[in-house]
């Protein structure tokens, strides 16, 4: 089975970028102790601070899975619902030669 690889945008509502940040931080540590959790990364644009991008590798995508169904991740991102403009996720395959 391949490692699955995520790249997902979050663009904040302007007056709401802090507070979403706080809310994506506390993400970081109980993700990173998930099982199958190989790099979950996120940054913030230079030139936009409401504009935040997660960088993130999986074992497999039931790990994948796995990650959307706890209570971190539930909890952080209904704690966000309504101060997100934008999200877009990409999930990728690395392709070696």
């Amino acid at each position: 089975m391949s490692r699955v690889t995520v790249v997902a945008r979050l663009l904040a509502r302007k007056e709401a970028a802090d507070a979403v940040k706080a809310e994506l931080l506390k993400l970081l540590a109980p993700t990173r102790n998930e099982e199958g959790c190989v790099e979950y990364r996120l940054h913030q644009d230079n030139d936009d601070p409401a504009l935040f991008f997660f960088y993130e590798t999986w074992e497999s995508d039931a790990c994948l899975g796995k990650h959307k169904e706890t209570t971190h991740y539930r909890n952080s991102f209904g704690a966000i619902e309504g101060m997100i403009r934008e999200r877009s996720v990409n999930r990728l395959t690395m392709i070696e030669a």
